[in-house]
């Protein structure tokens, strides 16, 4: 089990050897970081950390608050307050001497062979640099129609007013009605995310809607992340009757009902499979619900690719693990980090606060002149609480091991080898999830949650 010293043991994990800070000149090395997320922010606060507020870092974010993903469900279900999920980045600029811009990055030139890039924001601005990481998170497109064309769809896998939204409509759901949940094919941000949100509508249909049921639609073949205590709940804590799983259904299209979530029908091709439960008839077919929460796959921001960091045919921007470079040839300069990199770890916000910690360690040394003291080899952490119902949680862990090859000796791809490590048997290994939901669980959920956002904000 997760104690309190292993969490925060978690938050320091990467690439965090004590750095010497740069020597103060008139003209101190400059970095840009576009995104106020869990990656960006981090990455922010430890590039002046270390560098001992020698190297100038601006902030360029789209908002002056920040939506936290992380524990949105709960907000969901109505158990916490929205204002929980946000957060400012005044201690950024008044503690570490960021300079924070409020605007959307319009464009990106240079950062190949000469020494220094642009970046030009919505503010009408243009900001000059010798390196720049991008941290801008996802972006999910509109979804097909039913005969034809493409609609916006409530997806609220992106904090905020979507978060609100969905809030707002679960209560509509009559009893005997039912809720509609879909799940997108991996890679998607938060592996638990979906399967955690189905388990707290779950519980709040049982509790408030007799009869009501909610249908969880998954594109993969079975639950992706904590998988043990997540199938017990679909079938326990009351959720037997409740909730039905259809693992590989394939989501087609839905119709455009009276708005974003409301009263529609979802068309789907699904295959009853050993790992159903519920009613499953396989085949394509339509279903209704009151309430439709419509999880597309998603993708870097169009930023990103306009950047010259996402290869063709890729939606993610591959990156050199112990840098997080570009991986593209002459884009070196540029670091991608969080939900919009290609790599093996997976899109989370603690995961997001290792990989910027790894990517500000190497930024210093880059700037400093000295890339001899990169780490080669770092190790990363992953560690998150997913709510069962409103008094249980369950938990998961995973170390990251920097290796070049997999557990069969096959040569890993530059962006692919971080691979789970077993510490203690010194091999590789597999993800922990806790031994059963509990309440001791939920009640160390809210001070991790405060711990890993208070690390990075503050």
């Amino acid at each position: 089990m997760l104690n309190r010293r292993q969490v925060l043991g978690t938050l320091g994990a990467g690439s965090l050897a004590a750095l010497a800070p740069i020597t103060a000149s008139a003209a101190n090395p400059r970095v840009i970081v576009v995104g106020g997320g869990m990656a960006g922010v981090t990455v922010a606060k430890y590039i002046r950390l270390w560098s001992g507020k020698t190297i100038d870092v601006t902030l360029v974010t789209p908002a002056t608050t920040y939506v936290s993903n992380i524990m949105s469900n709960l907000v969901i279900t109505g158990q916490m307050a929205y204002s929980t999920l946000q957060f400012t980045y005044a201690k950024l600029a008044s503690t570490y001497g960021i300079t924070v811009v409020t605007g959307s990055v319009t464009g990106v030139s240079g950062y190949g062979s000469s020494a220094t890039g642009t970046v030009t924001v919505s503010n009408g601005k243009t900001y000059t640099s010798e390196r720049l990481v991008l941290a801008p998170g996802i972006t999910i497109d509109p979804v097909a129609k039913t005969g034809g064309g493409t609609t916006d769809v409530l997806h609220a896998w992106q904090a905020g007013s979507q978060t609100t939204a969905l809030q707002a409509l679960l209560p509509t759901v009559p009893n005997n009605g039912s809720f509609i949940l879909t799940i997108p094919p991996k890679p998607y941000r938060c592996p638990p995310g979906p399967y955690e949100r189905a388990c707290v509508i779950a519980d709040y249909l049982q509790r408030n809607r007799p009869g009501a049921k909610i249908y969880v639609l998954d594109a993969n073949a079975d639950v992706t992340a904590e998988a043990v205590n997540f199938r017990n709940a679909f079938t326990s804590y009351n959720m037997a009757g409740v909730l039905e799983y259809w693992p590989s259904t394939t989501f087609n299209s839905v119709d455009a009902g009276t708005g974003p979530g409301k009263q529609q029908t979802v068309n789907i091709t699904t295959v009853a499979t050993a790992n159903t439960i519920g009613t499953n008839p396989g085949g394509t077919l339509n279903l209704y619900g009151n309430v439709v929460n419509i999880i597309p796959p998603h993708r870097a921001p169009d930023i990103v690719g306009a950047a010259g960091v996402i290869p063709s045919g890729s939606k993610f921007a591959p990156v050199y693990l112990h840098t997080f470079e570009s991986l593209v040839s002459g884009r070196e300069k540029i670091h991608i980090i969080g939900d919009a990199s290609d790599t093996s770890l997976p899109k989370a916000g603690h995961v997001a606060n290792q990989e910027a910690k790894i990517c500000a360690s190497a930024i210093v040394n880059l700037l400093k002149g000295t890339p001899g003291n990169i780490d080669t080899a770092p190790t990363a952490n992953s560690a998150c609480f997913s709510p069962i119902n409103s008094t249980q949680a369950s938990w998961l862990t995973a170390v990251y091991q920097y290796k070049l090859t997999d557990s069969a000796g096959a040569s890993l791809a530059p962006n692919k080898r971080f691979v789970i490590w077993d510490g203690v048997a010194n091999t590789y290994g597999a993800a922990i999830e806790a031994s059963a939901p509990s309440t001791g669980n939920f009640s160390k959920m809210n001070g991790w949650y405060k711990v890993l956002m208070a690390e990075s904000f503050t």
